[in-house]
């Protein structure tokens, strides 16, 4: 199993994209693992951050900590919160959905608290796709349905 792996620092309020599609398509991908950490470990700061994975483009109006399980084009979603007097302990979910894909997918980070930056970190199982599957997953990710 080969895997390809991207880390990044990603402000709040803020949208990077992971460049993945190719000109035939024929290499898919599948999310095996997520994490993130806040920009300032230990710091001392309040943050509530949502990072979110798309397969489709978002716009800076459409960066929310708002998680709507039933948007098609929601991959992968890793919400963390502490605070700056250590009261509360982190507390970090990750969910990310086994869908394939084959196009650049989009991360975005929403922080509710201070406006942090957050640091991820996101492994990809690199898959390849015959032509049939290759068609369908772009497909997918063009229209954003299931």
């Amino acid at each position: 199993m080969k895997i390809k792996s991207f880390r990044g620092l990603i402000a709040d309020d803020s949208i990077e994209t992971i460049p993945l599609s190719t000109n035939t398509g024929s290499t898919g991908y599948r999310i095996k693992k997520l994490q993130i950490i806040t920009n300032f470990p230990g710091a001392g700061s309040d943050y509530e951050s949502c990072i979110k994975i798309y397969k489709i483009p978002q716009t800076v109006a459409s960066v929310d900590g708002v998680v709507d399980f039933s948007d098609n084009t929601l991959l992968a979603v890793a919400y963390i919160s502490g605070d700056s007097a250590s009261v509360t302990a982190v507390q970090e979910t990750i969910i990310f959905d086994n869908e394939i894909f084959n196009q650049d997918i989009y991360v975005t980070n929403y922080d509710a608290a201070t406006g942090e930056s957050m640091n991820y970190y996101l492994e990809l199982e690199v898959l390849s796709l015959d032509l049939n599957e290759a068609t369908v997953a772009t497909l997918k990710d063009m229209r954003g349905r299931e």
